[in-house]
């Protein structure tokens, strides 16, 4: 049989088309499988819903439709179709999960089994989704779905600025219809205590309050707290019939609020309205429990006991993260305790309070839940572990033999910059855009098959120093929050950018729509040009001397950071900016090898005040034939002005001038020796 080349070409394109084109079923998160069938449901005023369940099951079958616009009633179902039965049953094939769906749409019905309430829940969400595609018209789709992890959660903190339980239902509505399933309360640090104790009721009318509107205003005039009945009190807490009715309208949403309480440290609110549980016993000067004080015990017990009464969540998270720990070392009763337990270093003494809440709480049926900090002095025999700084808290905690939840703050930290700072309102610092959310893969490659299942989730955290606002809290959680959702359902091989990028810019209008304050991401301006843009120049890949060392904190690519001819972007979280801690900050030589012209050396530098990065006082730069003596080549003197703006300068020179060694130094100014500096590259032409 002979085929003429003009025909075999045009066989094999449309081969290859039809291989690589794949209808999207539009589901965000994107679902473990489907197939589309023939025909399409219509979703109309005479569809009725059927569900046999109990009273409570029914209510939260009512809760899942809750958000649709199309007609909801619940009936019998007639043999004549246009019904969407919803039914619990023993087991799916292919799924696992007890919040696994399978979703059948035909021309006459739909059909959602489920092994849970919420699983039919979450199936109902993706119909709705489909629904509203089609405007009422939902395609014939047969779908298999479950979640890639059991906790899927979003971290909201109302202690910074107090947000109120209409707020956080609010949010609830949205997060759940993405099938997160966790919603984590900061309810306390030092802005403000944000619940009711009745046993302690300082926290709420003291400790709850302060003076100046805002986190900023407040903790720049000296983080002063007030009486609630002064008339510049700003603040707020939830009434335990507040808690009451958030916890029960997560629960009918399928969500589990997890409480936080924060010991030891950031407790400056609590010392301030009860000082003799702190170390000095003068109020508003510490920020640590003493952990030597029995009363301590007794007060985190009490607190601990009315806590558990409100919510019903396995977890209890209790902080354990940035203890100083400083007055520990010299307070008696610390030193005390630390003697009697065998204790050698402040470490096990947080350690020791850590093992001892936990205790606390598993004989009260609950489980413990952490920041990675709680894996110094060694880890509660049965806590999880909440790794942020970075995965190898959760590594590590996984390699032992405990659960852990990534929430790391390159990937996870929601009060970042989502797009270039000058552009954003103001933020803590970070650069978190849409795309790097979605990239995350929770799992690291490194761990075994049997370790990885140690790994429960993933959540994202949105810390508000920076956020006053409820527009703007959402601001910063949508769309982001949406691209975890698909991280934390979606298994990695079912995840595509370019179908993720394409529905969730229809999914903006349609949150606008709905009242919610969303970054605007068909807008997004980008990186900084400087980070696409790799240079090339005479010290690219030369070895390079650090008189002083750089900041193991942020080694960036270690060595090679100051010349593998890469720039950074709007933060030094891109692992490109290499910095600098030391109170003589920088001193590094390059060695280009051999003798030649040279013309220009320069390097840039990053000020962001609110994480206290600061721009050098005074740059030297000079060169040498020899590596031993040296020609300065210019002097740079510059202002460090405080401000709260993300930027940039370049310290450099221009000349002529023969060399085989340049060497660079950065200065810090005397006022902000505490601070960091970053470089990204040091450029030779």
């Amino acid at each position: 049989m002979k085929v003429s080349l003009l025909s075999l070409v045009a066989f094999v394109l449309l081969l290859a088309g039809s291989c690589t084109t794949k209808k999207d079923v539009g589901i965000t998160p994107e679902p473990l499988s489907y197939s589309f069938g023939k025909g399409s449901f219509e979703w109309n005023k005479d569809t009725r819903i059927a569900f046999d369940g109990n009273k409570d099951a029914q209510k939260i079958m009512e809760t899942a439709f809750s958000e649709t616009t199309f007609p909801v009633v619940f009936g019998i179902a007639s043999d004549a179709g246009n019904c969407i039965r919803l039914e619990v049953v023993d087991s799916i094939s292919g799924v696992t999960s007890p919040e696994a769906y399978s979703l059948h749409v035909g021309k006459d019905g739909v059909v959602i089994k489920a092994l849970s309430d919420a699983g039919l829940f979450y199936g109902v969400q993706s119909l709705i989704q489909l629904a509203e595609q089609g405007e009422g018209t939902v395609q014939a789709v047969d779908i298999l779905d479950e979640p890639r992890f059991p906790y899927r959660g979003i971290m909201l903190d109302v202690s910074r600025h107090f947000r109120s339980k209409d707020f956080v239902k609010k949010q609830i509505d949205l997060l759940s219809h993405y099938k997160f399933n966790r919603l984590h309360l900061h309810l306390t640090d030092a802005a403000g205590w944000r619940i009711a104790i009745d046993k302690y009721p300082r926290l709420t009318e003291y400790a709850a309050w302060r003076k100046g509107k805002t986190w900023k205003e407040w903790s720049n005039s000296g983080a002063n707290y007030c009486e609630e009945t002064d008339p510049e009190a700003q603040g707020g807490y939830y009434t335990k019939d507040d808690i009451r009715e958030m916890v029960e309208y997560a629960r009918q949403h399928c969500i589990t609020i997890i409480p936080e309480i924060e010991m030891p440290s950031h407790s400056n609110e609590v010392l301030a309205a009860y000082p003799e549980l702190s170390c000095t016993h003068e109020p508003g000067k510490q920020s640590d429990f003493c952990v030597g004080n029995e009363k301590t015990f007794e007060f985190l017990e009490d607190v601990l006991t009315e806590v558990m009464e409100l919510f019903p969540s396995e977890y209890i998270h209790i902080g354990g993260d940035e203890a100083s720990k400083a007055s520990w070392k010299t307070c008696p009763l610390c030193q005390k305790r630390m003697k009697e337990e065998g204790l050698k270093d402040v470490d096990e003494l947080q350690s020791y309070l850590i093992h001892r809440i936990e205790r606390f709480l598993n004989d009260h049926g609950r489980s413990l839940l952490g920041w990675d900090e709680i894996l110094q002095g060694g880890l509660a025999p049965n806590a999880t572990v909440m790794s942020w700084r970075g995965e190898q808290g959760g590594i590590d905690a996984a390699l032992s033999g405990h659960h852990a939840i990534m929430t790391p703050g390159e990937y996870c930290y929601f009060d970042a910059y989502q797009d270039a700072p000058y552009s954003q309102p103001e933020a803590i610092g970070g650069y978190l855009p849409l795309n790097k959310v979605y990239s995350y893969n929770p799992v690291p490659d490194s761990l075994s098959t049997d370790i990885r299942k140690m790994i429960l989730g993933v959540q994202a955290n949105l810390w508000a120093e920076y956020i006053p606002t409820d527009e703007h809290m959402e601001y910063m959680l949508y769309p982001r929050a949406i691209a975890l959702a698909e991280v934390a359902w979606t298994v990695p091989e079912r995840k595509s950018w370019d179908s993720f990028r394409e529905r969730i810019l229809k999914i903006i209008p349609e949150l606008k729509a709905k009242g919610y304050n969303s970054f605007d991401y068909a807008k997004e301006i980008g990186n900084r040009k400087e980070y696409d843009e790799p240079v090339k120049h005479l010290a690219v890949g030369k070895k390079v001397t650090f008189n002083i060392p750089y900041w193991p904190n942020y080694p960036a690519n270690g060595e090679k950071t100051l010349n593998d001819g890469l720039r950074g972007g709007w933060n030094y979280n891109d692992k490109r900016w290499l910095g600098f801690a030391d109170n003589h900050r920088m001193d590094v030589v390059i060695d280009l090898e051999k003798v030649m012209k040279i013309h220009s050396i320069s390097a840039e530098f990053m000020q962001i005040c609110g994480p206290y990065v600061f721009m050098p006082s005074e740059v030297i730069i000079s060169s040498s034939v020899d590596g031993k003596e040296y020609t300065q080549l210019t002097a740079i003197h510059h202002q460090v002005q405080k401000d709260d703006s993300v930027s940039f300068k370049k310290f450099g020179w221009d000349g002529e001038a023969d060399a085989r060694y340049v060497r660079y130094q950065a200065m810090a100014d005397s006022l902000y020796k505490d601070g960091i500096q970053f470089v990204d590259e040091i450029i030779v032409k």
